[in-house]
């Protein structure tokens, strides 16, 4: 098997624990509260993150004792050094509090709706979001754009919009999930070049995950039995979504083509559908299913590389 067809079924294989890890959330909110989910969950990722940099730096030094006497250059200046610390810890945090606000919309939307397939079509708006968000950076926004756009909204309608014109409250707190996301993305973009992705999402899920408890002893009650019955949803949500997930992500996408990897962690969107109806015995209706395959044509769409334009020595 090549890197790149390695790299491509890592990446299927984190798209495919994505999007079970919707049905998971739906299933622990029986449970727990939204707060205590994702402090939990979080606390879970933030951990399986600690141990694999723990696993990678012990590795590294025994690297580096075999390799004593043939190479002894430094990587990093100190003064590079510290703009990298600077970096992990602001982008930490910065990604940490943006983080806690997308999954808590999250947990709430998906506690409304009870449709986990719904709402990874719903979350994945990013998808579309992200480029859209070029406007604010003064950046040229393609037709290929627009047209994702418009898809996007007839999708939303379809599956949101009742025949009274009413969308659902949990819905609402959906779509405000996918555009915080967003901003998630743009955060992780301005800061992960500088530093360390998985030390920095490490920092983030520590962070997300002391806010939810946070926000659990603040206003709920949870009852210790109540977290062992939702075990099996908060391990796969934190261990398995956050931790080796992303893992998964970090170490494909170096030989994987963004263009390809986008499109492969897209399909977490349909893996929720898939899991809602293997698990949860739950499908969407004719008209819910119209707009899933409207908004992930426009996702798809976003995720299509732009064709290359020749110079004027190859016309």
């Amino acid at each position: 098997m090549t890197k790149r067809m390695r790299g491509n079924a890592l990446l299927l294989l984190a798209a495919f624990i994505w999007g079970l890890s919707f049905v998971a959330q739906s299933e622990g909110m029986k449970y727990i509260g939204p707060f205590a989910f994702i402090g939990i969950r979080s606390m879970l990722a933030g951990v399986s993150l600690a141990a694999f940099l723990g696993i990678r730096a012990f590795i590294g030094r025994v690297r580096k004792k075999r390799e004593k006497g043939v190479c002894n250059t430094e990587e990093y200046t100190e003064e590079q050094k510290q703009e990298r610390k600077k970096a992990l810890l602001f982008g930490g945090i910065s990604c940490g509090i943006v983080l806690f606000a997308a999954t808590m919309l999250q947990q709430i939307g998906i506690l409304h709706t009870n449709e986990p397939g719904k709402a990874g079509f719903i979350t994945a708006l990013y998808l579309i979001l992200v480029p859209l968000a070029g406007i604010f950076f003064r950046k040229k926004i393609g037709v290929k754009i627009w047209v994702a756009v418009i898809l996007g909204v007839c999708g939303m309608y379809l599956l949101c919009i009742t025949e009274g014109f009413q969308i659902a409250t949990g819905d609402l707190y959906l779509l405000g999930c996918a555009f915080v996301f967003t901003v998630h993305i743009l955060v992780i973009d301005r800061f992960s070049p500088k530093t360390d992705g998985v030390a920095m999402s490490c920092i983030q899920f520590l962070l997300c995950g002391a806010l939810g408890v946070i926000g659990m002893f603040l206003t709920e009650t949870v009852e210790f039995s109540h977290v062992l019955e939702a075990w099996l949803p908060l391990v796969f949500s934190g261990v398995f979504s956050g931790g080796i997930a992303y893992t998964l992500q970090i170490v494909a996408q170096k030989d994987t083509e963004p263009a390809v990897a986008s499109l492969l962690m897209s399909l977490e969107s349909v893996f929720a559908v898939f899991g809602e109806w293997l698990i949860l015995g739950q499908f969407l209706t004719a008209r819910e299913f119209g707009g899933c395959a409207l908004m992930f044509a426009g996702i798809l769409l976003t995720q299509l590389p732009e064709k290359k334009q020749k110079k004027p020595s190859e016309i």
